[in-house]
């Protein structure tokens, strides 16, 4: 039992470990933010857009390098923006599939929650969809999950349990009751958005 404990242990660690190769600091002026994560490695990020707000963005990069980020696209709706950095080769997340997810199904949330950076906090999915009471009857598809999220975790990685990236960490609803932006949402953002860069205002949210 204690065995088999800790080999899970030592491969949830190992997952949040990779994970945070694509993890950045999402910083505007000099005041952290947020998180994001490196979609591609021609440095494509994406992140929250009420993480981003408007202004000059930085992201610092998990070897520390701190860059300047541009706009590439902005959905208040969908609380997703798309940002770039003139960097090459750096670490990418791999995608998983968040239609797949079923409640139970064990995920991690990386970010740095009130400034602590690259923290991990793990939990289980309670459900997908976008019939949820709590929320505003828009639509919108959610990951909701049974973990705490605090400010500083949005715009980071939900992984799944082989490190893949299900949703982007949004925000928190209750003391254990977090909700993100679904994988495959993003896609169809980033496939609808790009090459037509949008700017637009900023919601407020921690």
């Amino acid at each position: 039992m204690f065995q088999y404990l800790s080999q899970s242990n030592d491969e949830l660690a190992k997952l949040a470990a990779e994970a945070r190769k694509s993890l950045v600091q999402v910083r505007r002026g000099d005041k952290s933010i947020g998180a994001g994560s490196i979609w591609h490695p021609n440095g494509l990020i994406v992140t929250n857009a009420h993480v981003v707000g408007r202004g000059n963005i930085t992201v610092t990069l998990s070897d520390r390098r701190t860059l300047p980020a541009q706009y590439l696209a902005y959905d208040s709706n969908l609380d997703l923006a798309a940002l770039y950095i003139e960097a090459e080769e750096v670490p990418s997340i791999p995608l998983g599939d968040s239609q797949a997810l079923s409640p139970g199904d064990m995920v991690i949330a990386i970010g740095h929650p009130w400034g602590l950076a690259n923290a991990a906090t793990f939990g289980i999915v309670m459900g997908v969809g976008s019939d949820w009471p709590e929320m505003p009857a828009s639509g919108r598809e959610w990951i909701g999950v049974d973990l705490v999220l605090r400010p500083g975790n949005s715009g980071g990685p939900l992984i799944d349990a082989e490190g893949r990236l299900v949703g982007i960490n949004t925000m928190l609803l209750g003391p254990d009751f977090g909700m993100a932006v679904p994988v495959h949402t993003i896609k169809r953002f980033l496939k609808e958005s790009l090459g037509t860069s949008k700017r637009q205002a900023s919601p407020v949210l921690v």
